[in-house]
């Protein structure tokens, strides 16, 4: 019996000094982090830190102070990070001023130049090379001799002929001697009769091809079954169906089933109310849609239910 009590005492003292160790650890002497790097810190306090870096920029529009500042975070990219924490601010309704100065600094990072490293030990030398002058040879003029003729008194004029040598080319006279020929005989130009254009007529994209009453309880609902195919018999999916009533229209697609067939859609019928459907623009239209009236085998009465089978002409 002593022993049965001191393993109870040791359990309870153990968790005694669990509890006080926590107590201390977490309320009378918590932990104090002091010059954490600001990677480490929780993701709201990032948030707060780049608010600030751009609140600063937008004072003093220095990018570079800026983009050193955010490289303390770690972000794999930094503009990426303010335009995502900008969309936050403005999903949530935080301060548009805030959310402004984070846009405008991720574009002012996307648009400034990443410096280049230097080198200041490397000179380039560069070597002036002296291309060979082609000398133009003189060729000396030939000298002009002024001829001085005597005027009367009245008017003295002087007059300076110039002596050049030139070589004399032979002359080559060029006659041109037109001789008539043959008169161009006009030749008919045949005038096309205009023929009848044949005017296409299209036909329907897609045509009924079976329309069956369906009466099976355990579909549950009253259905406008609708399976499309092309030539070959293989469903066709993304074909729109229009179903039109008196209160409404309804647009729906083929393909969502594909477990049933890639060409099937359906649309649940409300009874005692006339559809109209057309499968595509320009289909065939089928009118006159009402959810049959089906009897069980205990003579139970149900809403039966239409299936439309469509393909290519």
């Amino acid at each position: 019996m002593n022993d049965e009590r001191g393993s109870w005492y040791l359990l309870t003292g153990l968790l005694l000094g669990i509890g006080l160790g926590l107590l201390y650890a977490w309320v009378v002497s918590p932990a104090e982090f002091v010059d954490t790097p600001p990677f480490s810190l929780r993701e709201d306090y990032k948030d707060r830190y780049r608010a600030a870096i751009a609140a600063a920029y937008v004072a003093s529009g220095d990018v570079q102070r800026a983009q050193a500042r955010l490289s303390l975070l770690e972000d794999d990219d930094p503009s990426l990070a303010l335009v995502a924490q900008a969309q936050r601010y403005l999903a949530n309704g935080q301060d548009l001023l805030d959310a402004q100065a984070m846009a405008d600094l991720a574009s002012a990072l996307g648009q400034a130049p990443t410096p280049l490293p230097t080198r200041p030990e490397e000179t380039a030398t560069f070597t002036a090379t002296s291309l060979p002058s082609d000398t133009p040879s003189a060729t000396p003029l030939p000298s002009a001799t002024p001829t001085e003729t005597p005027l009367p008194d009245t008017m003295m004029t002087t007059t300076v002929s110039v002596t050049l040598a030139v070589t004399a080319r032979p002359t080559q006279t060029l006659t041109l001697t037109r001789t008539p020929g043959p008169t161009p005989t006009p030749s008919l130009t045949p005038t096309l009769t205009p023929s009848t254009t044949p005017t296409a007529t299209l036909a329907p994209p897609f045509v009924l091809d079976n329309r069956v009453e369906v009466c099976n309880p355990l579909i549950g609902e009253s259905q406008i079954q609708v399976f499309v195919s092309n030539a070959a018999g293989v469903g066709i999916p993304g074909v729109e169906v229009i179903v039109l009533w008196q209160a409404g229209e309804e647009h729906f697609y083929t393909g969502l089933k594909p477990d049933i067939d890639p060409g099937y859609a359906d649309f649940v019928m409300q009874p005692e109310t006339t559809y109209t459907l057309q499968v595509s623009d320009g289909g065939q239209v089928i009118p006159d849609l009402v959810a049959p009236a089906c009897t069980d085998t205990g003579d139970k009465q149900y809403w039966g239910s239409w299936r439309l089978v469509f393909s290519h002409p």
